[in-house]
């Protein structure tokens, strides 16, 4: 395991005149809420079989299984409980993939065959209104504001996606696993039909004249300069053709930091506000008014955080102006003053996981906040240490988006 700067080496009811039914989308947490009970009765048959079924998932840790197994209680139902009191407390991605262990484990499906009978799919029929829950009788003005509540991707491909991956320092080290963390990226919002560009071991200076020319694309012989690379399939080959914004733009920057900066290869700050002030709005800016994320996977100091051990609980304005520094997203490896942590071979925490959760949550339709809950709860479950709670990394999303940004992947 590395961690970033300094240990280098190391997501229908019978119907009358009023009411109706329709289906909507539950969260699994709420789906095991709904199905607690029924739940628990079942899974009290053999209690050992689901504790080890979800330890071999990863939905708990080592620590966590050895001391559900070993809980004094005086039945099985108490150690379902706390088992699934559990899975629930660990947020919505792990309550997701406990819930389609139920569903889809062939042994646990024949030990349990009382959950076939079980509503775990993730909907549920709730009644409501024939006036709210048919789209045929929504007024046009009711259909626009539905629509202006997301921001609206219809650019082809959807825009530019810049990755910035320093790997050779010129102090003569490297960051390895970066590549790694590269090639996830390209594949991803590729996937997700954006035109994948790479800038490789930029100084200072050159980062910050780089994203310039990234912002404006005034002078694109620029581009030559940094050795723009173009992710065509399974690789970076050179640039096919001049780039041009579309709807949205995704920057990932891939380095060492510190507090609220990125370094060049020289080792020499850029600081992340002045980063995505580069993109701001402005009257000439292809950008104004469209979603900017940027990604940045670099340490934000050299703290090492530790895990603390907790007992289980339960439209836009009228106005046709908007302010300049709206509609970004900036999401970071790690909170301020802490190391993040990457591994030489199979990249880091955080880039890793918002790949993944990219691949899970962008064919179900969430949005990107919800796809970085998700990011943050992954990693933070994550342990850098064989010492449980010694090294933990806690990733910081921040935004001024105005709308839902929600990314689809190719048809």
């Amino acid at each position: 395991m590395w961690r970033e700067d300094f240990l280098i080496v190391c997501t229908q009811s019978p119907c009358d005149t009023t009411v109706a039914t329709t289906r909507f989308k539950m969260s699994a947490r709420d789906t095991l809420r709904h199905n607690k009970t029924a739940i628990l009765m079942t899974l009290c048959g053999d209690f050992r079989l689901i504790l080890n079924k979800v330890h071999e998932k990863n939905l708990i840790t080592g620590r966590e299984y050895n001391n559900l197994k070993s809980i004094n209680k005086e039945d099985a139902e108490g150690h379902v409980v706390e088992l699934v009191d559990k899975i629930m407390n660990k947020g919505e991605t792990v309550c997701r993939d406990f819930l389609h262990l139920l569903q889809t484990d062939k042994e646990v499906e024949t030990t349990y065959p009382e959950l076939k009978n079980m509503q775990l799919k993730d909907t549920c029929l709730l009644p409501m209104s024939v006036q709210a829950c048919s789209l045929d009788v929504l007024t046009p003005e009711i259909k626009r504001l539905k629509r202006e509540e997301c921001y609206q991707l219809k650019s082809h491909p959807v825009g530019l996606c810049v990755i910035i991956n320093n790997e050779n320092f010129m102090d003569g080290r490297m960051r390895s696993g970066t590549n790694k963390d590269a090639e996830c990226l390209a594949e991803v919002f590729s996937w997700l039909r954006f035109r994948v560009l790479m800038c490789k071991d930029q100084s200072q200076h050159q980062m910050e004249r780089a994203l310039r020319c990234f912002a404006s694309l005034d002078d694109l012989a620029q581009l030559q300069e940094f050795d723009v690379k173009e992710w065509l399939g399974t690789g970076f080959v050179e640039l096919q053709q001049a780039p041009k914004h579309g709807d949205a733009f995704i920057c990932c920057i891939l380095s060492h930091g510190e507090k609220e900066v990125v370094f060049g290869i020289d080792r020499k700050p850029l600081s992340i506000k002045q980063i995505t002030r580069t993109f701001k709005a402005t009257d000439q800016s292809a950008l104004s008014g469209k979603p900017k994320v940027f990604l940045v996977q670099a340490c934000q100091g050299g703290q090492i955080q530790r895990g603390v051990l907790l007992k289980d609980l339960e439209a836009d304005a009228a106005s046709p102006f908007f302010p300049e520094e709206a509609d970004f997203l900036v999401a970071i490896a790690t909170v301020e003053d802490h190391a993040s942590f990457r591994h030489k071979v199979d990249g880091s925490w955080f880039i890793q996981s918002v790949c993944q959760q990219l691949k899970e949550g962008c064919p179900r339709g969430e949005d990107l906040t919800t796809i970085l809950h998700h990011v943050n709860s992954d990693v933070s479950q994550k342990e850098g240490s064989k010492e449980f709670g010694a090294a933990k990394q806690m990733p910081e999303v921040r935004f001024t988006l105005r709308k839902t940004l929600v990314l689809s992947p190719e048809a």
